[in-house]
C-alpha cells in the first residue's frame, strides 16, 4: 500500500517502517524522525520529519496524536489533534480522523474519513501563487430543523 503512494509525486515514500510506537505506549515530547514511522499508541507532542523527503508516518486505527505533525508522506487511520502538514500526499483511511488544519500537496480521503479544520492545498500545478484554502461546511441531519 505505501509504494501506491508515490505515483504522481515527486518524491516516493518510504516502503519499510523502521520505529514503531506500540498500541500500549503512550510519549509525551516531541518525535523527529527519518524513514518510515508507525504508530499504534499514543502521542503528546508534535511529530516531524527530518532529512530526505520521502519519510512516511503511518497511523493505525488505534493511534492518537495530541499535537502537530509535519511529515511528507502520511496515512491516517487514527486520531490527530493539531494541524498537519503533508510536503507530498496524505492519505485518509476509513477510521480517520484530524481535527486541525490540514496543508497537503495530494490528498486522498476513504468514505468515513473525518477532518474538523481547513484544508489548504500548496503547491503543484495551479497553487503556485497561493494556497488554495477549501471550507468544508459542518454536515446536518436535518434533525436541527424539525421541531
Amino acid at each position: 500500500m505505501l509504494s501506491a503512494l508515490g505515483k504522481n509525486s515527486n518524491e516516493k515514500p518510504c516502503n519499510t517502517i523502521d520505529s514503531l510506537v506500540g498500541v500500549k505506549t503512550d510519549i509525551k515530547g516531541d518525535i523527529v524522525f527519518s524513514g518510515g514511522l508507525r504508530i499504534d499508541g499514543k502521542i503528546k507532542g508534535n511529530i516531524t520529519a527530518k532529512g530526505d523527503g520521502n519519510s512516511t508516518l503511518v497511523l493505525s486505527e488505534h493511534a492518537v496524536v495530541l499535537g502537530n505533525v509535519t511529515v511528507p508522506h502520511v496515512i491516517v487511520n487514527g486520531t490527530i489533534k493539531g494541524n498537519v502538514r503533508a510536503a507530498e500526499r496524505i492519505e485518509m483511511q476509513h477510521k480517520g480522523e484530524i481535527t486541525g488544519d490540514v496543508y497537503y500537496k495530494v490528498i486522498e480521503m476513504a468514505m468515513g474519513a473525518v477532518i474538523n479544520g481547513s484544508m489548504v492545498r500548496e503547491g503543484g500545478e495551479g497553487a503556485r501563487d497561493k494556497a488554495t484554502v477549501t471550507r468544508l461546511k459542518p454536515v446536518t441531519t436535518g434533525a436541527e430543523d424539525e421541531g
